[in-house]
């Protein structure tokens, strides 16, 4: 049994919007189960708790926040050497920097190497758990789960299937497509932390006879993920219209090959009418929000009113490489500033909604888990949950001290830890109950200066 004490943030762990807890000296107490998972047992008053527990072996965190580990819920490990490279937009991006640079991943040592860097930059900034896209070659997949399940990473991958408009090294074959989909399920879904997504790339890049086979291994296969991306730009929209002029749609080519359902995860959905997220919500699928690669590549912004309007599940996502940055710090900022403006059909901006620093967290953690179907066993910190935390240390950031010490309540304090805060906060990410990003802790033995949170 151990035990961190610090100030503690967590979230109930099954509601479609934050309810935050916070204590600003806490312990939190893990232990492993009858299978050997290490959970959380308690969280809560350091005092009480210390009585409850008097064995366990305690990791003094005092002057550190202690919070979930993030949930990446949408990125692209093979465009890791893609981030930071210019483009017009979505369709000559893929074709000027992604589709070279996912040919490489035919070759496995390539793969491993990319995946090993991959990894690390998750740990460093704190994600724990990641839905990830590999790309059209098996080795790719192989390459990412076993660097993943060697550092006990919690991680969701899939074969991208991408039968047609797509250039020669990444272009898949049907049949053996839907083969080799198959034959990696049964090799990595539910082996420890690692699970299956069912990869269609994007509607455009898969034939009919390609999304059927994948719309029937979904429904073969109903705890295995789905993952794609969908309504994410307005040439790729047109272009899907041309393909598919008797689907309602975009997101309804999706559901009439039966891939909407629980455990499926669409990036982006910026151009979905009410229609779309009414089937988002009847179907239990999920959006996988992406504001800093919607930014980068100038395809729009995520209507966040429309979305709570409509009962749509999503969380946010770094979607590396379209996305600038892992750090979901970075992430939580641009979502609240393409928050504040959504676009009208008319392409005129109009007052959205303002998140609060709560909302944007929960996104990230608990939101992103309940978007995967994982609520209860990651993002939350319950007891039940799965040990994957982060601590954080205002310390790292001078300015991001000086402020959070000025805090005047909880909401202000979290505001200033999402604008100010980036990978240098994170001191120390537990996975699974075990550390795997350690720095030296001097003892703290004051609390933490958070003004007069309450």
């Amino acid at each position: 049994m151990q035990a961190w004490r610090g100030a503690i943030l967590w979230f109930d762990p099954h509601t479609d919007e934050p309810h935050v807890h916070f204590e600003p000296d806490s312990w939190l107490v893990t232990a492993a189960d009858a299978d050997g998972v290490q959970r959380v047992v308690a969280v809560g008053p350091a005092d009480a708790l210390r009585a409850a527990y008097p064995d366990a072996a305690v990791t003094d965190c005092r002057g550190c926040l202690i919070a979930p580990g993030f949930i990446d819920l949408h990125i692209h490990y093979p465009q890791t050497d893609v981030i930071g490279s210019p483009a017009d937009g979505l369709l000559p991006w893929l074709e000027r920097y992604t589709f070279p640079h996912e040919a490489r991943f035919a070759d496995a040592d390539h793969a491993a190497e990319v995946a090993r860097f991959f990894v690390d930059e998750l740990l460093r900034h704190g994600v724990t758990t990641a839905l990830a896209f590999a790309t059209s070659h098996p080795v790719s997949v192989d390459a990412l789960l076993i660097e993943a399940g060697a550092r006990g990473l919690r991680c969701i991958a899939g074969k991208v299937l991408q039968d047609r408009h797509s250039p020669d090294g990444v272009r898949d074959e049907t049949e053996r497509s839907l083969a080799d989909t198959e034959a990696l399920i049964a090799r990595w879904h539910g082996r420890g932390r690692l699970g299956y997504a069912i990869t269609p790339r994007f509607a455009p890049s898969c034939s009919d006879a390609q999304m059927r086979g994948a719309g029937e291994l979904a429904g073969r296969y109903p705890d295995v993920w789905v993952q794609s991306h969908v309504a994410e730009n307005v040439d790729e929209v047109r272009w899907v219209r041309e393909l598919y002029p008797h689907d309602r749609s975009y997101l309804a080519v999706y559901e009439r090959f039966g891939l909407l359902r629980p455990r499926a995860v669409y990036a982006h959905g910026i151009y979905l009418d009410d229609a779309d997220r009414a089937l988002l919500a009847q179907t239990g699928a999920a959006i996988a929000v992406s504001p800093t690669s919607n930014l980068f590549l100038g395809s729009g912004f995520f209507d966040y009113a429309a979305a709570r309007a409509g009962s749509v599940r999503h969380g946010l996502a770094s979607d590396v490489g379209g996305g600038m940055s892992f750090n979901p710090f970075v992430t939580m900022r641009a979502a609240y500033t393409v928050s504040r403006a959504t676009v009208r059909g008319d392409g005129q901006p109009k007052v959205g909604l303002s998140l609060s620093a709560v909302d944007l967290w929960w996104q990230h953690t608990a939101g992103a888990a309940r978007a995967l179907g994982l609520d209860g066993v990651i993002g939350s910190l319950a007891p039940g949950s799965e040990a994957d935390f982060v601590v954080l240390d205002a310390q790292a950031i001078p300015l991001l001290a000086r402020r959070t010490a000025q805090a005047a309540s909880l909401a202000e304090w979290l505001f200033a830890w999402v604008m100010l805060a980036d990978e240098r906060v994170v001191r120390q990410v537990i996975v699974a109950g075990t550390p795997v990003q350690t720095h030296h802790f001097t003892d703290a033995s004051g609390a933490l200066h958070v003004g007069s949170v309450s």
